[in-house]
């Protein structure tokens, strides 16, 4: 009996010394060098976005919080390193709209709902629907009645399987009613300049490749697809008010840890993102590059997350892609 006092009054010891390191660890987190992984090169949308809101982060926190960028399979090596790591505060990944849409179709090597811990949405730069002038539409009601009268006649340039200009308009088919074909691309150059050629009918496209041709009277803009109007066209009115029901395709970024973060070193990294949202610098840099900045608190990124999931889920399979 008293062997096993011994052992269970040591046990008793070992947990609470374990525990108040945790909580100490956690009250003074951090204590080093945070790092953010990037799954695309630097100079890219995300790099950028990612370099601009660690600046800030830096100087709430008190540590320097760095980028790593590891490019390579559409930003999942990155984000499968990240969900490996320690979950102890000091590896972040920046996810995006892209690992939510590959999540749909794709075998990763993780799980975006299972694998992390949401910390806060940075920004976002809707898709624009964009039709050629010939096709004689002025609004979205009028691209949708022409392609009930001609089902799967209507055509939409993708610059790649997975992307918010495939899927986006697959998302339209079905929250529309309609089928509009699919004819793929290169690259997005290639498949803006079909449509300014007339040989495709239109394009889901980021707002940056398509308003040039928009405000040269090239292409026509109908819509925006985020759910407000996006800040650099705030006179095109979204796809839900254009009557296309819950319909949402934007790029967008934010931020995630490895799951089981604790609680109080994730909130205390909520705070400091959306520190550096409001700062002028953060704000303006989006803003040179087209992103309408975003912020929230982790529970409301969670949600947010598996709407995304769920939504490419139905897209995906709309457009007829099967895990392999």
């Amino acid at each position: 009996m008293g062997q096993s006092r011994m052992l269970l009054r040591t046990f008793a010891i070992v947990a609470a010394l374990t525990f108040a390191a945790e909580a100490y660890a956690q009250t003074n987190y951090p204590t080093r060098t945070i790092r953010i992984l990037v799954g695309f090169t630097p100079g890219s949308a995300s790099d950028l976005t990612a370099r601009l809101v660690a600046s800030d982060m830096s100087k709430t926190l008190g540590q320097q919080v760095i980028i790593e960028n590891k490019p390579g399979a559409g930003a999942t090596i990155a984000a499968t390193e990240a969900a490996r790591a320690a979950n102890d505060g000091y590896t972040l990944f920046l996810t995006s709209s892209a690992i939510a849409a590959n999540a749909a179709f794709m075998n990763l090597k993780f799980d975006m709902k299972k694998d992390f811990a949401a910390i806060a949405p940075v920004n976002e730069v809707p898709l624009i629907l964009a039709v050629n002038p010939s096709l004689g539409v002025k609004s979205v009601g009028d691209l949708v009645k022409l392609a009930k009268s001609k089902p799967g006649e209507l055509t939409y340039g993708s610059p790649g399987v997975g992307t918010g200009s495939h899927l986006g308009p697959e998302l339209f088919n079905v929250r529309a009613g309609v089928k509009i074909r699919q004819v793929s691309y290169r690259g997005s150059p290639e498949a803006v300049n079909d449509v300014l050629a007339g040989r495709t009918s239109l394009i889901f496209s980021p707002s940056a490749v398509v308003l040039p041709h928009v405000q040269a009277g090239r292409l026509v803009a109908l819509a925006s697809g985020g759910t407000k109007r996006a800040g650099v066209t705030p006179n095109l009115p979204t796809m839900m008010e254009s009557g296309v029901p819950d319909f949402d395709v934007s790029t967008w970024f934010g931020l995630v840890a490895p799951a089981g973060t604790p609680k109080p070193i994730v909130d205390k990294l909520a705070q400091a993102v959306n520190a550096a949202l409001k700062s002028e610098g953060v704000s303006a840099g989006f803003k040179a590059q087209g992103f309408d900045t975003l912020g929230g608190s982790p529970e409301e990124f969670e949600k947010f997350i598996d709407r995304e999931l769920k939504k490419w889920a139905a897209a995906a399979a709309a457009a007829g892609l099967k895990r392999p």
